[in-house]
This record gives C-alpha cells, structure tokens and sequence, in this order.
C-alpha cells in the first residue's frame, strides 16, 4: 500500500468530508471586491474542481491524523489546490493579460443571491479588518486560525500555493487587531463565513422581468418553428406512429386513478410474514382528498419542466406500471406531502399548502425487498436543517441519540397520533461534525444520509450484523459517525461497523483498535467501504482516522468477510512503525518497500521511516492471497 500518493478517490473522499471547511477557507481567501453573492458561488467552484484527474504525489504527511484537525494526504493535497486558486483569484492583472476567468461556470443560482448569516459586531469588525488585508496576508490569517498550528506551516502552505513572499505576508496578517470572539471558537467559524449556511434574497426583480418576456418571445417563435418541422404528415391521426403521452393504456389509466390507489388495513403489518412498506397503512390527514391524490398522481406520471424530480442513485423516475400504494397524505410543516409505494420504491409528491403545484417536488428512492429492519422510517419534511419522519406502525417508540456522545442517554422523541414525529436535526445538513443526531426506533438505530429512507446502523461481524445496543458498540460509532458524510446522498440501505483486530502498539503506547465500516445500497452496487485506525489516547467521540476506502468492494461483507489495511505510527517516543493489521483468519502479513518482514498472525508492527511508502499482502488459510483495501 502507497501511503503518500493521493488518488482521485481519495482526494474525493476528503473533499466531501471536508467541504463545509474548504469552502469557508476559499470564501476567506477570495477578494471581498467580488461581493459576498459571488464569492460563495466562486468559493463553492474552486473547491468543486480541485480534484486531481489522476494519482498524485502529496506532500508527506503522518499517515494517522487528528480527523478534527484533518491533515491527512488527500486533504492536504486538495487544501493546496483550493487555496492557489483563491491566491490566483485575488492576483490583480496586468494591461497585456487576458481576463482570469474564476471558475464560476459551476454551480450557478439565477434569481437568487445567496449569502452567508449575519454575525454579531466582533464577526463585522473582523470582516472588516481582513478586507483591509492583501490576499496573502489575508491567507496566512484564516491558516493560522483554521488549519495549521505554527508559523513554519503557514509559510511552507502559502509557498506552495505560489506566493513570493510567505513572511511578508505573515507579518502583515499579524498585525490585524482582532475581536476578542467567542470563548470556546475562533471568530472565523462563526456563520458570517460560512459560505454553506446561506440566506438568499431575490436579484433585481423590475430589469429581470424584462429580460423575460424578451427570452420568453424568443423561446415562443423557436418552438413553433420546431413544431412545424417535425410534425409527421398525418400527425396524431389514426394512422399515426405517435400517440399523447399515456393515451388509451389501461393500465396507465388505473395508476392516475386516486379510486384504485392500494391501501393497507391498519393491522396488516401485525399478521405479514415480511412486514414493510407493503403492509403501512393510509395515514394522514388528507388520505381522502381525492384532488390532492389526483394532482400527485398525474405529476409522478408526466412530471413539467417545473417540477423538482430527485432520485436515489440507481432508482428509476417512471411513473408507476399500475395502481401504487397509498402511505400517506397530509400536511407537514408549509407543505402537502403525499407518498406512495410501489413495491421497488418509495415516492414522495410535495406542494404547497395552497395547492399550487408550480412549485411541486417529486422524490424517488429505491426501496425493494424492505423489511422490519430497513422500512422502519420514512422522512416527509425538511426545513431549516431538521427533519421529520413518518415512522412504521411497529414502531413502539422513538428517541434521539447523538452518535458522538456513547454514554449520552437517548431522548424521547414525540410521535403524533398519524406517526409524524416532532423536526429532529439533521446531520445531512451540518456543515461540521461536532454532534451526529440520530433515531432510535425501538431497538433499531437508524440516521439521516439525505435521503428519503435512513440508513440502519449495525455493528458486528459481517456474517452476524445485529443492533447498536451496548456500551462498546456505541463507542465504536462514536469514532466513525463523522465518515458517514462520504456515504450521503449514494442510496444506502445500512452502514455496519466491525471491529475487525486490536492491536498492543510498540513500546507503552497502548492498544490500537482496527474499523472495517461498510455501507451497503438498496440497489446492490455502489457499496463503500472504509478502514479506520484508532490510536489508544483518542478522545470518546474523536473520529478515527481513515487510512483506506474502497468503492464496489466485497471487503467487509458477507460474501468476503476479510480486510486488510496499514497506515504509518509515530510512536510517543518519537519512532516511525508500519503498522497492519487484517482479519482474524490472517495467517501471515508481509511488507515490502519502505519496510521489510513477515510477521504471522493478523496484525504487524515494523520500524520505518516518516513517509516511507509500505506495500502490504496477506495470506489466508487454504494459501489465498489478501490485498489491502482501495
């Protein structure tokens, strides 16, 4: 295993990781001429194509970081890259010299101009006294305060990133005078500079009313000269090939027909063999309105151009083949929300309140073969960063936990009488990782990836899953709830932990603890899988560190319950070891490269230098070879 080259994926995992806190140094660093509005779109663009095109060589760096002070390879490498173009960004041009084009082609916001939360006066009068700064300057700042811990860093970043003079411009970031801020945080992550936690106010409405109805005649005239020319010669006629969209198809007919919607009997989850989301009964206020079923039905069927469609990776946005089942109808929140079942997904339809279905949003999530375990919750409403559920008739009751507090007792979450729990905060929303809430239904946990089903938590072999319910198994979520951030948004079904190996480190040092954390998607492909490393003096709650993840890998599952991964320790005394450690059914480890032996048994400790790249091999029983993971 290569432990100082940096590769797409890895880089990619840091940037998702991390994205609230690179974007908050390029916004920083970006000139404040720009506006606030353009330099949280610039900010978001820079830190969006700072990924390598392929591996790359990063600078050295220990291999087992501080996560909450993230200074592993992959970061590093992408850190340099967001930071050169926000120098490069702010570098005024000579006459002779093209325009510098910021990368601002992506993302873009029409209509809108986003900006961070109003701070207090500390965070204005600091705002203030960093526009005053030069770019470099203002860089060594926010390094200083957010990143690194000693002068020489900051020097040696700023160096790198292309500035001619690093001391220079340290001294003059020295001299800022100030506010005294918070007593427990830097002035600079408060949400003045948070450009992830945005306000938004409309642009100039009068100039861009204008501009519509000129682009909006233009638009007209193109798409009646492009009717003209492709309408066949006997048009919908009989003996036409095309036909209306769902015109005369029965079955079609019987699915935008709110009458033949299926619903479940409220004790049928009681007496199913399997219970899912096949046996949920109608709920909601609403369940009746046949107008609201009508309009939800005929937007899954032919979506407009208008309607927000999301889904799930690998789940398909086509209406339904016949009549869906009915799961809930009602309001929530500002919002009508209805959703459906169609026995390979789940459906949510949202309007407002009024009716208006200009505004409406579909969401699609792909949810076959759901039982007990994974169809315990679904959510209906997000707003203001919390969410609510709608959980399953099972359901005996429901609770809140932090998965970065273990020892913190879980609570009590109201359920209404149609299953709608009280909003809930959302981790999929946090811009940082200093709590990870997530629900307790019964004895199952489950958590919020930003999706419209929650991922179950487990822990366990990968042969033998079963709940979080113990001590040990919440302290072991405690150090890898923050790497759930690189599994949102991917369809997952369930996230399991395994605590594959303990290893004595060399000398005093203590026991080490090895992770195997695997996601795996309700659509089968796509798994991910990660490797983690938790040195004996981590803090309760302290993420441990990733040393390897893997994408579409059988590691860690029931169909190849075997791992093996290394990372470079430093010790207490000073002294460098490649460490490895595999599954318990590893006979024998075997470095190479920046360090050399083979050790028997499943864990190994060698001398070695900082930064030495160890390629690592094991051997199971019957003779079969194990690579680390990637």
């Amino acid at each position: 295993m290569s432990l100082s080259l940096v590769d797409v994926e890895q880089a990619e995992a840091a940037l998702i990781e991390h994205y609230p806190r690179l974007v908050r140094l390029g916004y920083l660093v970006l000139p404040p001429t720009l506006g606030r509005n353009r330099r949280v779109l610039t900010a978001h663009a820079l830190v969006q194509r700072a990924l390598p095109r392929n591996q790359v060589d990063a600078p050295e760096q220990p291999v087992v970081p501080s996560p909450r002070d993230p200074d592993d390879p992959g970061y590093t490498y992408v850190r340099q890259r967001v930071l050169k173009a926000a120098l490069a960004a702010a570098r005024p041009r000579r006459r002779w010299q093209p325009p510098r084009q910021l990368p601002s082609v992506l993302p873009q916001v029409w209509g809108l101009r986003l900006f961070p939360r109003s701070g207090g006066a500390d965070e204005l009068a600091l705002d203030q006294a960093l526009s005053t700064l030069s770019a470099p300057a203002r860089a060594a700042f926010v390094l200083r305060a957010l990143e690194v811990p000693t002068d020489r860093e900051v020097r040696q970043l700023l160096a790198a990133a292309g500035v001619d003079d690093p001391g220079a411009a340290l001294a003059e970031a020295q001299g800022v005078r100030t506010p005294p801020g918070s007593r427990d945080a830097c002035l600079l992550e408060s949400v003045e500079f948070d450009a992830c936690t945005l306000q938004a106010r409309p642009t100039d409405l009068m100039r861009r009313r204008q501009h519509s109805r000129a682009i909006a005649a233009a638009v007209a005239a193109v798409a009646v000269c492009g009717v003209l020319i492709a309408l066949p010669g006997d048009g919908w006629g009989p003996g036409g090939a095309a036909a209306p969209p769902y015109a005369r198809n029965a079955a079609i007919q019987q699915a935008l027909d709110p009458g033949e919607l299926t619903r479940a009997s409220a004790t049928a989850w009681s007496h199913a063999d399997r219970p899912g989301f096949a046996s949920w009964p109608a709920r909601g206020s609403r369940s009746d309105d046949q107008g609201l079923l009508r309009r939800a039905l005929a937007v899954w069927a032919n979506p407009g151009s208008r309607v927000q469609v999301t889904a799930t990776p690998g789940t398909p946005s086509g209406p339904a083949a016949g009549p869906p089942q009915l799961l809930y109808a009602g309001e929530v929140d500002s919002a009508v929300i209805v959703l459906f079942h169609d026995g390979l997904r789940v459906v949510r339809y949202a309007e407002a309140r009024s009716g208006d279905t200009s505004a409406a949003a579909l969401d699609f999530a792909r949810t076959d073969a759901a039982d007990a375990d994974t169809a315990g919750a679904v959510v209906v409403s997000r707003t203001d960063g919390n969410v609510r559920f709608l959980t399953a008739p099972w359901v005996p009751s429901a609770a809140t936990r932090d998965l970065l507090n273990p020892t913190g007792e879980a609570q009590p979450l109201h359920q209404g009488p149609d299953g709608i729990t009280d909003p809930v905060p959302s981790p999929a929303a946090a811009g940082t990782c200093h709590s990870w809430p997530a629900l307790q239904l019964g004895s199952r946990l489950v958590t919020d990836l930003g999706e419209l089903v929650p991922a179950r938590l487990t822990t366990g072999t990968p042969t033998a899953v079963h709940d979080v319910n113990s001590p040990a198994a919440r302290a072991a979520w405690a150090h890898t709830a923050c790497h759930l951030q690189t599994m949102r948004s991917q369809g997952m079904r369930s996230v399991n932990i395994w605590p594959y190996a303990g290893q004595q480190l060399p000398g005093p040092a203590g026991e080490a603890q090895w992770y195997c954390t695997r996601g795996e998607t309700w659509r089968g492909a796509g798994s991910r899988v990660l490797a983690q490393f938790q040195a004996p003096d981590l803090r309760p709650g302290t993420p441990a560190a990733m040393v390897a993840h893997a994408s579409d890998s059988p590691a860690c599952g029931a169909h190849d319950p075997h791992v093996l991964a290394g990372a470079l320790w430093k010790s207490p005394a000073g002294k460098w070891f490649a460490l490895g450690a595999g599954s318990e059914d590893v006979t024998t480890i075997t470095a190479t490269g920046g360090a050399h032996g083979a050790v028997q048994g499943p864990v190994m400790a060698l001398p070695a230098s900082a930064g030495a790249h160890v390629q690592l091999g094991a051997r199971l029983p019957g003779g079969r070879r194990l690579a680390t993971l990637k």
